[in-house]
């Protein structure tokens, strides 16, 4: 899937998770925080590509990700599997605690936020052909349908024609039909 569809997806299973989930309190600060995150847990298992839009926010841009995607062991290994799930979920609770002043931001809540972000990107890519090195470093993939060759291309007509603004459909849709839970979870940003 491409970067837009990710971020498409993502921002769909985070107005879903807070319709179902909804917090029990919620500030500005904290609701923006949790849209970027949720962008930044959607963009997170492509750092392994040097040409990831999260590398341009950070000093050196590409250049860095060029230095640092050894790391991932090459595309859709490590960042795409359990283990790298597991490591990212370690290194986000040692993280936002370091860089996030919880007097003014709930970091729960955006730990939850940037963890929907980079889930829904797995399972996003899990029904492409590449499938997912799910159970890293063991060399299977996981995918869905099971046989490759029904799966969607990365980048070609059906994920620009249906599922994007298939996305784009359900959102809206969603939105429509919980418009007042999903109002009420805003209206406690003002309480």
């Amino acid at each position: 899937m491409t970067g837009r569809t990710h971020d498409a997806i993502a921002f769909a299973s985070l107005i879903t998770v807070a319709n179902y989930y909804p917090p029990t309190n919620l500030n500005f600060l904290t609701l923006v925080a949790c849209l970027i995150g949720t962008t930044i847990g959607a963009l997170s298992p492509d750092l392994d590509q040097a040409t990831n839009r999260l590398w341009h926010f950070l000093p050196g841009g590409n250049f860095t990700g060029r230095l640092l995607q050894p790391l991932f062991l090459g595309h859709r290994n490590l960042s795409h599997s359990l283990v790298g799930v597991y490591l990212y979920h370690k290194v986000l609770l040692w993280l936002l605690p370091h860089i996030l002043n919880g007097n003014f931001v709930n970091t729960y809540l955006i730990y939850g936020s940037i963890i929907i972000g980079y889930i829904s990107h797995l399972i996003a890519d899990s029904v492409t052909e590449e499938g997912l090195p799910l159970f890293f470093p063991f060399k299977f993939k996981v995918g869905f349908p099971p046989v490759a060759s029904w799966r969607i291309k990365t980048d070609h007509w059906f994920e620009h024609l249906v599922v994007l603004p298939g996305t784009l459909v359900y959102l809206t849709w969603f939105v429509i039909r919980h418009r007042e839970q999903l109002v009420s979870v805003l209206r406690l940003i003002n309480s």
